[in-house]
């Protein structure tokens, strides 16, 4: 078992990873069309902490990096968007991963399209309409084609830090 000090040594390391990938996710002018649809670079240092350690310190990471990042490049209500999202997303990812017939891959396309279904459900909550759902089917796309990138890009990490116990 780990020491303490090195599990936060560890989790900030991660933490500053997946902040890293948040700003370099903002300076890429990828425009899918959608609005609020992004590539989600930073998720795939929750896959990565999701395979490496367990569900908790995912979704852990997951909070603190999007409150982080929010303070730091955002406003409050990406802040909200962006934890409904991420909450919803490592809870599906966890579950998915625990019955063991999903790869790598599918569970992260399983947490784009989960983070997008957040969002979707806070920006009705927000708006007071479901006119936004209107989005749904490119939100749908969108989460499927980026997380199976951000898998492919999991998968290959995985195999190169096997070796590497972070439980």
């Amino acid at each position: 078992m780990r020491k303490v000090g090195n599990r936060v040594a560890v989790f900030g390391v991660f933490t500053a990873l997946a902040l890293i990938f948040s700003y370099i996710e903002l300076l890429i002018p990828v425009n899918f069309g959608i609005p609020g649809a992004k590539l989600g670079l930073a998720n795939l240092v929750t896959v990565i902490v999701l395979y490496k350690t367990d569900w908790r310190e995912a979704l852990l990471l997951s909070v603190v990096r999007v409150v982080l990042a929010g303070f730091l490049f955002g406003n409050l209500f990406g802040i909200l968007y962006s934890l409904a999202g991420g909450l919803l997303s490592v809870t599906v990812m966890a579950a998915l991963k625990k019955t063991g017939t999903f790869s790598v891959i599918g569970v992260s396309m399983a947490g784009g399209v989960s983070h997008n279904i957040g969002q979707l459900i806070m920006a009705m909550l927000v708006v007071e309409t479901y006119a936004v759902g209107y989005y749904l089917p490119a939100l749908l796309i969108a989460g499927l084609l980026t997380g199976a990138f951000i898998g492919a890009a999991g998968r290959e990490l995985l195999k190169r830090i096997e070796s590497i116990s972070l439980k």
